[in-house]
């Protein structure tokens, strides 16, 4: 390969707007480092920081149990509207929406009112280092560097300068933030330098939000200028920052103790030991698996802007592999990454910034197993056993089954389905919990350790569909009834219907897989399964959305949840199911783009490159990387041109470059199924497969490819490559090298 791939990337100016703000974190605290020199931000944000409302009342899922014999009595008599009353009455209810807490504020006074002299017209560079998590900005003699320490759970910034002058102030004026937010600000001056906090109190709640800074400064002096304080003639300044979400009042000294500890230790540079202990974590995982395209080395040395305004290529899908990995696991920790990430500078995020878990989580998270970063799994396992009581409730209160059903969105606290209208009737997708379930799954098998937690929830899943499926139509097969295919709807029927293809794959697949998990109940749960309708191909020759006679398809839309079955489930392949894959082929061939949500070419790719498909899977990255959907910071928009910041893009992109190149089961490796002309050469390492090995592909411009696996466990599989299919017996500690064709 020609040299080492980037791990950053860097711009000559700093970030004017909060989209271009170079991002850290740790899956708890998030920053956005604007690194202007003469007026420097960081915004801070956390997960927990959702905004309370006064209608908690009303955030229940609705009691519709007693009604649900009479809808399927409805529709299946043919009443295609029957679904659009099947609701308590309530409006459209948004989940609690993510929002920033506050930004921190270093201002420099202008050159010549102090001895701070700074040239505006000096060199200047902010970079941020994906192996580090830091990122840094510098101009003459002034550095600034911030990372967010997965060790320690706080903010850390460096600020270094000749007789340094700085401002210093925790503000809460962030676009959209509510007019009624009772604030109260406190600076004290401390033995290291001074202790600033900010408390946020939400109107009409008795929660708030706590920020404290501790301000560490050497040299110079340190004086109180309300709501916060003059730095003067210092030569650098050490600033840890945590936030709180509470009620009551907040021990700020207790806070302030904590992290004057982190100071504490004997060595003489605080900020090198707060970043040694972090990369332990950070770096660990960061380089667990990279992605080398050969790329042109002036290419890579450009900054990312140049990169995005060019015609794409190697460079640019390098530095959007590494970009997606390093967000995607800074993103990830208490919680899986939100449709923003971690990270926002705006209270008014679009979608209540939620965890949209009908497409865009799993989306985001597609990479975790594959790409060696459990930590996300971890995270998004946090996500699901934290809400499974909810799920129960759903289930009970929707359904009047026992077991778990899922909701849509989620803030992250509430697992409760109340998201829905009539355009959108979310309230009777059955397959959420099976779709949330499977990157847990992924990761069990990757890693050859079933999760308890786990196979408990299987069982749970299982037992609602054993309540929900009691319908059957006139051949005896089960009905799925009501049935909703996210986020679309017939030609010629409402939204709630029958036999989704979604909801088909999602009933056969948990029942199976809890059948497997679960073997004192095994017969009884995959003789359900058994009794599901097959799927149905259309007279484009296309596999159906509904798998129902008469209900008409609607392709031009960005979700592709009948694919399901392809993508991320192996129901539907092209080596098992051949006659199913061409129809899903088709399907995929058919479908439209809508409104060119970045998710839906994201999710065309994966669903293609499991199809073996490379043209599509080039077709969609071509349609993302040309359609202007990458900010400056590499996180990404949901709309081109940069509308509507959103991380589906930015996280999904690294898990359509390993489909395309590696795809894995428990008992099957497939290498290079959907190679596109775009990158005709390259080397894959570190990545990880579902029957326990780890493997490194290398694959050059002449049609010549070998792999490297590193299995852990002992077993044969079935190896396929562009050149068929034959068996492949690994041993547990002994390497084995393939040789294939590329093409």
């Amino acid at each position: 390969m020609s040299g080492t791939p980037v791990h950053g990337t860097w711009e000559p100016e700093p970030a004017a707007r909060w989209e271009d703000a170079f991002l850290s974190g740790n899956g708890h605290h998030g920053a956005l480092v604007f690194g202007d020199p003469d007026a420097d931000r960081v915004i801070v944000t956390h997960h927990t920081l959702v905004r309370p409302d006064r209608d908690d009342g009303r955030r229940r899922p609705p009691a519709l149990a007693a009604a649900l014999p009479a809808l399927q009595d409805r529709l299946l008599a043919g009443d295609t509207a029957a679904a659009e009353d099947f609701t308590d009455g309530r409006p459209l209810q948004w989940v609690r929406p993510f929002h920033p807490a506050f930004q921190l504020r270093l201002n420099r006074p202008p050159e010549g009112d102090t001895h701070d002299t700074h040239d505006a017209r000096a060199p200047y560079r902010r970079a941020v280092d994906f192996t580090t998590g830091e990122t840094t900005a510098t101009r003459a003699g002034w550095t600034s560097r911030v990372f967010v320490s997965r060790a320690d759970d706080v903010i850390v910034q460096h600020v270094t300068a000749p007789h340094l002058t700085l401002d210093l102030s925790l503000d809460p004026g962030l676009p959209g933030a509510p007019a009624g937010l009772r604030i109260g600000h406190g600076a004290v001056l401390t033995p290291e330098g001074a202790l600033l906090t900010l408390r946020a109190r939400y109107p009409g709640s008795d929660l708030a939000y706590t920020g404290v800074t501790l301000a560490a400064v050497t040299g110079g002096t340190v004086k109180l200028v309300p709501p916060g304080v003059l730095v003067e003639g210092a030569t650098e300044v050490l600033l840890l920052t945590r936030v709180h979400r509470h009620t009551g009042e907040l021990d700020t000294v207790a806070e302030s103790r904590a992290l004057r500890d982190l100071l504490a230790a004997p060595h003489p540079a605080p900020y090198d030991d707060l970043l040694a202990r972090h990369l332990a974590r950070h770096r660990t995982a960061y380089d667990r698996v990279t992605l080398d395209l050969a790329a042109d080395p002036a290419e890579r040395a450009l900054p990312g802007s140049a990169l995005l305004a060019g015609a794409g290529g190697p460079a640019l899908l390098e530095r959007l592999f590494a970009a997606g990995r390093y967000h995607l696991l800074s993103a990830s920790g208490l919680l899986p990454p939100r449709l923003t990430g971690l990270w926002t500078g705006d209270w008014n995020t679009a979608w209540s910034g939620a965890f949209t878990t009908n497409a865009n989580l799993n989306l985001q998270t597609a990479s975790a197993a594959a790409a060696a970063l459990p930590e996300v799994t971890e995270a998004h396992a946090a996500l699901v056993h934290r809400q499974l009581p909810d799920w129960r409730d759903n289930a009970r209160e929707i359904f009047g089954a026992r077991g778990a059903a899922a909701p849509s969105h989620t803030d992250g606290e509430s697992g409760h389905t109340y998201h829905f209208s009539r355009e959108y009737p979310l309230h009777l997708w059955t397959a959420g919990a099976d779709w949330l379930l499977k990157p847990l799954l992924d990761h069990d098998e990757t890693h050859g350790t079933p999760d308890p937690r786990t196979t408990a929830a299987l069982a749970e899943v299982a037992l609602f569909y054993e309540d929900f499926l009691q319908r059957t139509d006139d051949d005896g097969h089960l009905v799925v009834v009501p049935s909703y295919s996210p986020e679309n709807r017939p030609g010629n029927a409402s939204w709630g219907t029958l036999n989704a293809a979604m909801d088909l794959s999602a009933a056969r697949h948990a029942l199976r897989t809890a059948a497997d998990h679960h073997p004192e109940h095994a017969d009884r749960w995959r003789a359900l399964a058994e009794r599901l309708p097959a799927h149905r191909i259309n007279a484009d020759g296309a596999l159906a959305e509904w798998a129902w006679p008469g209900l008409a398809d609607t392709y031009g839309h960005r979700h592709l949840s009948h694919l399901y079955g392809v993508w991320p489930l192996e129901e539907i392949n092209p080596y098992d199911t051949p006659d199913l894959a061409e129809a899903a082929r088709r399907a995929l061939a058919l479908r439209g783009a809508e409104n060119d949500s970045a998710h839906g070419h994201l999710h065309h790719a994966l669903v293609a490159a499991r199809l073996r498909d490379g043209a599509g899977v080039a077709h969609a990255l071509d349609r993302v990387l040309g359609g202007d959907y990458f900010h400056a910071s590499l996180m990404s928009a949901h709309y081109p041109h940069r509308d509507v910041y959103n991380a589906d893009a930015a996280h999904a992109l690294p898990a359509v470059l390993v489909e395309m190149l590696v795809q894995s089961t428990p008992g099957r490796l497939v290498l290079l199924p959907a190679l596109p002309a775009c990158c005709p050469q390259g080397e894959l390492r570190g990545v990880r497969t579902r029957f326990g090995a780890s493997l490194d592909l290398t694959w050059t411009a002449d049609g010549r490819a070998s792999a490297r696996l590193r299995p852990e466990r002992t077993h044969r599989i079935e190896l396929r490559t562009p050149s068929g299919a034959e068996p492949l017996d690994l041993a547990a500690g002994e390497d084995r090298v393939i040789s294939v064709k590329a093409r």
